[in-house]
C-alpha cells in the first residue's frame, strides 16, 4: 500500500512547495519562462481517469470470450503486472486491442509524454493476492479502474455484460478483481525525461560544479570544499528509510516513490534533482538501499531540501515545467542559504494537488555531515543517512 498522503493546499503545505522547488531544480538563469497554464491538471486527471474507465469497461466485456478470458486469467495468475495491451494485440479480440491503444495514446497525451517513446501505460493486474484462490477456482471476475480517491471507501467494478458494481473500496471483495491501472513506474521515468528537458528549455538547467570537492583528508577546518588531486564528491547516502502506515485503498496499489533534491548551485542558480526511488512499494517497510540521495559537488552551500513524492499517474509534465519555470525565475542567491521549501507554494493550483502529485513528507536543512535518523517533517516516514565519498577511479 502507498504512504499516506495530503489533498488540500493548506495541509500539503511545504510540500507543494518543496515540489515545485526541487522539481524546477535544475535551474538556472534563463529567457523569461513560458506563463504558468491555468489549472491544466484537472483536465489531464479526467483524461487519464475516462481514459481507465473505458478500457476497464473494454476488459469487462472482452471476458465473455472465453479463450481470451482463460488466457488474461493465467497472465493474472502468474505475472504482477500485465501488460494487458500488448497480450491483447497478440492474443485478444482485435476490439479489445483497438480500445486499449486508443486508450493508451490518449493517457500519453494527457500526460504531454511521446506516446511512441512512453509505450503503452496500462496494466492489468489482480487486485489482491487473497483473490488468487477464487480466481483459479473459476470465479468469474471484475474490473475496476484505479481511478478512486485516497479518501474514497467506495469503487466501481464492471462485469462481462458492461453493468456497474459498486465494491468496498477499504476491504479486498473475496470476488477477484482485475485492476486497470498505469505502469507508474514507466510513466514517472518518462516523465522525469520530459520535465528535465521543459526546464532547460526554459533555462532552468543548472550549471556544472565548477570544481571538484575536497577528498577526506582535502576537507578544509572550516567544513569549505577545496579541489582535490584525488578526485571524487562527497554525497549524502540513505541507508535505511521507512514510510507510515496509510489505510488507503487495496484498489490503488504500490507506490511509485520519487525524491526531489533542491538548493542553489555552484553558479547561485536553483537546481532540483529528482532521485527515483522504485524500491519504496509498501509503507511499514524498512529498506535499505544504500542509495546516494545528494550530490554536494552540484551545491554552493552546504544545506538542501528534499521532499519524497508518489507519482499518482496524472501529471502533466509539460504544464509542471511550465508553472516551476514561472515560479524558480523569481528566485535569487542572497549570499546565504534559503530554504525553498515555502517559496513555490502559491504557483501550483489547488487541484494539482488532489491525487496527482501526492505529497509523502520533507526533509529541511540536510547536511553534507548529517549521520543518523531523520524524521520527516510531515511525520510520515524516516530515513537513517550518512557522509559518503564517492572516489575517482
Amino acid at each position: 500500500m502507498r504512504p499516506a498522503q495530503l489533498c488540500r493546499r493548506g495541509a500539503v503545505g511545504a510540500a507543494a512547495a518543496s515540489l515545485l522547488a526541487l522539481s524546477a531544480g535544475q535551474a538556472s538563469a534563463a529567457p523569461p519562462a513560458a506563463p504558468a497554464p491555468s489549472a491544466p491538471a484537472p483536465a489531464t486527471a479526467s483524461a487519464v481517469t475516462t481514459a481507465q474507465d473505458q478500457a476497464a469497461q473494454a476488459v469487462a466485456r472482452s471476458l465473455a470470450d472465453g479463450t481470451w478470458s482463460a488466457r488474461l486469467q493465467h497472465s493474472a495468475l502468474t505475472s504482477r503486472d500485465v501488460a494487458v495491451t500488448a497480450l491483447a494485440r497478440h492474443d485478444g479480440p482485435s476490439r479489445l486491442s483497438d480500445t486499449l491503444s486508443a486508450a493508451d495514446r490518449r493517457i500519453a497525451a494527457a500526460k504531454g509524454l511521446d506516446a511512441a517513446g512512453a509505450g503503452s501505460l496500462l496494466r492489468l493486474r489482480l487486485g489482491d493476492p487473497s483473490m488468487r484462490g477464487a480466481l483459479s477456482a473459476g470465479t468469474a471476475p471484475w474490473v475496476a479502474p484505479a481511478t478512486v480517491a485516497d479518501d474514497a471507501t467506495t469503487a466501481v467494478a464492471y462485469d462481462s455484460r458492461g453493468r456497474a458494481h459498486t465494491i468496498d473500496a477499504r476491504h479486498a471483495p473475496a470476488r477477484p478483481v482485475y485492476v486497470i491501472d498505469i505502469d507508474t513506474s514507466k510513466a514517472l521515468a518518462a516523465g522525469l525525461d520530459v520535465l528535465n528537458g521543459q526546464l532547460q528549455r526554459y533555462g532552468l538547467a543548472s550549471a556544472a560544479p565548477s570544481m571538484k570537492p575536497a577528498a577526506p583528508s582535502m576537507q578544509s577546518a572550516t567544513g569549505a570544499r577545496t579541489e582535490s588531486a584525488t578526485g571524487g564528491f562527497w554525497t549524502t547516502r540513505i541507508s535505511a528509510v521507512e514510510l507510515s502506515d496509510d489505510e488507503e485503498p487495496w484498489v490503488k496499489g504500490d507506490a511509485e516513490i520519487y525524491t526531489l533534491v533542491t538548493g542553489f548551485g555552484q553558479d547561485g542558480k536553483v537546481r532540483v534533482d529528482p532521485v527515483d526511488m522504485p524500491y519504496l512499494d509498501n509503507d511499514g517497510t524498512v529498506y535499505r538501499p544504500n542509495q546516494i540521495l545528494v550530490n554536494w559537488s552540484f551545491y554552493k552551500y552546504d544545506l538542501a531540501d528534499a521532499v519524497m513524492m508518489e507519482e499518482d499517474g496524472s501529471t502533466n509534465y509539460r504544464d509542471l515545467a511550465k508553472a516551476i519555470a514561472t515560479a524558480l525565475l523569481t528566485i535569487t542567491d542572497q549570499g546565504t542559504y534559503i530554504p525553498l521549501v515555502n517559496a513555490l507554494l502559491d504557483a501550483i493550483p489547488d487541484d494539482w494537488w488532489t491525487d496527482d502529485p501526492d505529497y509523502v513528507d520533507s526533509w529541511y536543512t540536510l547536511a553534507q555531515s548529517d549521520n543518523g535518523t531523520r524524521q520527516g517533517a510531515r511525520g510520515n516516514g524516516w530515513m537513517t543517512v550518512e557522509p559518503y565519498y564517492v572516489q575517482q577511479l
